[in-house]
C-alpha cells in the first residue's frame, strides 16, 4: 500500500498545526492517534473504534466516544465492502479516520480484512467447512 501524502494545516488562530492526510478524498488526522495503523493480527472489526489507540481529539482536546457516520455497504465481485467514518469526534465532529472492512468467500474460506488509521490493520481467514482443512493432520 502506498503511503499517503502528509501535510500540515492551520487549525486555529493559536497557530497550532496538525498533521492530516487524505485517502480517497477523506482526511484523516495523525495527531489524534497514538500509533498509525496498528497491527491487530486477526481482529477484524466490522464496526466500532479502537479507543486504546485514541489519544484525544487534536481540535477540541477531548477524549470521548466516537460517532459512526457515512456508513456504506457495497459489493464488488462477490466481496462485501463496508466503509464508514466512525472515528468522528463526538464533541466537535472532527474526522479522525476512515474505517474499511471487507468480507469475501474464496473457495472454502471466509476472508476478512480491516484497514483504519485508528483501529489498525488486520486480516483473518476462517474455513466454512465443519473441519478446517488447514488443521487436518495427514494419516499414513
Amino acid at each position: 500500500m502506498r503511503r499517503p501524502f502528509l501535510n500540515s494545516r492551520e487549525v486555529s488562530s493559536s497557530r497550532k498545526h496538525r498533521r492530516i492526510f487524505a485517502v480517497n478524498g477523506v482526511e484523516m488526522c495523525v495527531d489524534c492517534v497514538e500509533k498509525e495503523y496498528p497491527n491487530r493480527g486477526n481482529i477484524c472489526l466490522e464496526n466500532g473504534s479502537f479507543l486504546l489507540n485514541f489519544t484525544g481529539c487534536a481540535v477540541c482536546s477531548k477524549r470521548d466516544f466516537m460517532l459512526i457516520t457515512n456508513k456504506s455497504l457495497k459489493e464488488e465481485d462477490g466481496e462485501e465492502i463496508v466503509t464508514y467514518d466512525p472515528d468522528l469526534c463526538k464533541n466537535c465532529h472532527h474526522v479522525i479516520a476512515r474505517h474499511e472492512y471487507t468480507f469475501s468467500i474464496m473457495d472454502e474460506f471466509q476472508e476478512y480484512t480491516m484497514l483504519c488509521l485508528l483501529c489498525g490493520k488486520a486480516e483473518d481467514t476462517i474455513s466454512i467447512l465443519p473441519d478446517d482443512p488447514r488443521q487436518m493432520t495427514l494419516l499414513f
